[in-house]
C-alpha cells in the first residue's frame, strides 16, 4: 500500500480501492464508502492514518487493535459478523476493506422516541446470541459489544463489527474508557481478570437493557462512580421503565448482567434459548394490511398516475410502521439517507428547538439525501404530533423497482421539495 502521508480524500486511491465518500471518523480511523476497482465491489474500508499510530497515550493500543481486526480477514463467516474483506499494514499505517452495511448502527434506536418494537430488540439480540456463539467457538471474545458496533444491514438482520478489541483483555480500565465507552464493561473486565464468553454475554445484556429501555442499567458523572456502581449495585429491572415489559422478563435481562461470570447464562445457546423462549410471549404489533399501504399511497397526488399494480410494487419495497405522538422519527445531527413518506397522521420540524414547520399526511421528509444520490447528516429533528403511519425508504430497495415507477417517484419528491420551497418563501416575504 502506498503510504498515505497526506489525510485521505475522496477520489484519491488506497491500494486498490478508490474513496467515494466520507462515511465516518473515530479514534482509531476514518470509514470510506470505496470502490475495489479489481472486482467493482463496493466496499467500507476503514483507514488508519500514521497519526493514530503515533499518539503518544494510545498509539501502541490502537496499533495492537488494528492488527488483531486486519488478521481475521476472510476468517470470521457468520451471517451476523461483518465480512472483513481484506486488510494491508504498514508500520504506521493501514487499511482494512469491510462488507458494507448502510443503515446505520443500533446506537440510534437507544433513546426515548427512537425505540424498536420488543419483539425486533429480542430478535436482534438472538441473532448477537448466534454470531457471538460462533466467535467463542472459534476462541474470540469481542470484548467491546456496543450498540455502535452493532450494524444493522435491514430490519432485525444485524452485523457486529470491530474485533479490535478481542486482543485487549487486560487493559486498564482507565485506558480502555478513554479508547471507547466503559458503560459496557463487565466488572471482571474492569478489575483486568482473564475473560470468557461471559463478559460479553455481559455487554450483551447492557445493549438488550438500553434497547428496551432507553437508559443504561448504569449511569454516572464521573469513571470512579461508574465503576463503583457496575461492581456493586444491582440495575433497575427494565419493567420499571417500560410498563409494556412483564416482570417475567426481568429475569432474562438480568441474569446477564450478574456480577458473576457463573451466574449468568451457562452458554450462548442457554441466553438464546430464553429470549426465544419469551418472544413467542410478546403480542406482535399490530400489522398494516396491503389494503391500508395501497390507500396511504393513493393519497400522495404526485403517485396518482401510477396503477395498482405499480403502487403495489412501491408499498412492498418500503419499510412500514407506527409510531404515537411524541416518537423521534429523524434525529438532528444523525447520518441517513434513507427517506419517508408520512401515511397518516402529523409532525412537526424541530431545529435546535425552534419550530420550522410541520408535516401532514401524505408529505415526503428526508429525501435530500436520496435526491442527491448520497448519504447526509440530518439538518433537522422530526417528531410525531399524534399517532402516524410511515413509509420508509431505502435507496438500496428502491434500485430493484421497475424505471417509470422510480421517474414517477423522483418527481412525487421534487414537488414535494418545491411546495416546501414556496412555502418557505412566502413565509418569508408575507
Amino acid at each position: 500500500m502506498t503510504e498515505q502521508r497526506q489525510p485521505a480524500a475522496p477520489n484519491q486511491q488506497v491500494g486498490k480501492y478508490e474513496l467515494l465518500e466520507l462515511l465516518g471518523r473515530g479514534t482509531s480511523g476514518v470509514v470510506y464508502r470505496a470502490l475495489d476497482t479489481a472486482s467493482g465491489r463496493t466496499v467500507a474500508l476503514k483507514i488508519i492514518e500514521p497519526e493514530v499510530f503515533k499518539d503518544p497515550e494510545f498509539g501502541a493500543e490502537r496499533h495492537s487493535q488494528f492488527l488483531a481486526e486486519a488478521s481475521l480477514a476472510g476468517m470470521l463467516i457468520h451471517p451476523h459478523i461483518v465480512s472483513i474483506l481484506d486488510a494491508a499494514a504498514e508500520h504506521d499505517s493501514g487499511y482494512i476493506a469491510m462488507e458494507l452495511v448502510t443503515a446505520g448502527d443500533l446506537s440510534q434506536h437507544t433513546r426515548q422516541g427512537t425505540l424498536l418494537p420488543v419483539s425486533d430488540v429480542l430478535e436482534i439480540a438472538f441473532n448477537c446470541c448466534s454470531a457471538l456463539d460462533y466467535t467463542s467457538r472459534v476462541g474470540i471474545i469481542h470484548c467491546d459489544i456496543k450498540p455502535a458496533n452493532i450494524m444493522i444491514a435491514g430490519g432485525t438482520d444485524v452485523r457486529i463489527t470491530d474485533f479490535g478489541a478481542a486482543v485487549l483483555r487486560k487493559s486498564n480500565v482507565v485506558r480502555t474508557a478513554a479508547m471507547g465507552s466503559p458503560h459496557y464493561m463487565s466488572p471482571e473486565q474492569i478489575a483486568g481478570k482473564d475473560l470468557t464468553l461471559h463478559s460479553d454475554m455481559y455487554s450483551l445484556g447492557v445493549v438488550l437493557y438500553e434497547l428496551l429501555t432507553g437508559r443504561l442499567p448504569f449511569a454516572a458523572d464521573n469513571l470512579d462512580e461508574l465503576v463503583r456502581k457496575i461492581l456493586t449495585e444491582d440495575p433497575t429491572p427494565p419493567s420499571r421503565l417500560r410498563p409494556e415489559l412483564s416482570v417475567q422478563f426481568d429475569k432474562v435481562v438480568l441474569r446477564a448482567l450478574r456480577k458473576q461470570p457463573e451466574q449468568r447464562f451457562p452458554g450462548w445457546a442457554d441466553f438464546a434459548h430464553e429470549l426465544s423462549e419469551f418472544s413467542r410471549r410478546v403480542p406482535p404489533e399490530p400489522e398494516i394490511s396491503a389494503e391500508e399501504k395501497l390507500n396511504a399511497l393513493k393519497q400522495v397526488g404526485a403517485l396518482a398516475e401510477l396503477s395498482d399494480a405499480e403502487l403495489g410494487e412501491i408499498a412492498a419495497s418500503v419499510h412500514w410502521s407506527r409510531a404515537k405522538a411524541a416518537d423521534v422519527l429523524v434525529r438532528e445531527g444523525e447520518p441517513g439517507s434513507n427517506f419517508f413518506l408520512l401515511a397518516e397522521g402529523s409532525a412537526k420540524v424541530v431545529r435546535r428547538e425552534r419550530l420550522l414547520n410541520l408535516i401532514n399526511a401524505g408529505e415526503f421528509f428526508g429525501e435530500i439525501p436520496y435526491v442527491l444520490g448520497r448519504p447526509r447528516r440530518r439538518h433537522a429533528t422530526v417528531v410525531a404530533t399524534r399517532g402516524l403511519l410511515l413509509a420508509e425508504f431505502r435507496p438500496d430497495a428502491l434500485a430493484s423497482l421497475s424505471a417509470a415507477v422510480q421517474l414517477q417517484l423522483m418527481r412525487a419528491l421534487a414537488g414535494n421539495l418545491v411546495e416546501r420551497l414556496m412555502l418557505s418563501n412566502k413565509r418569508l416575504t408575507g
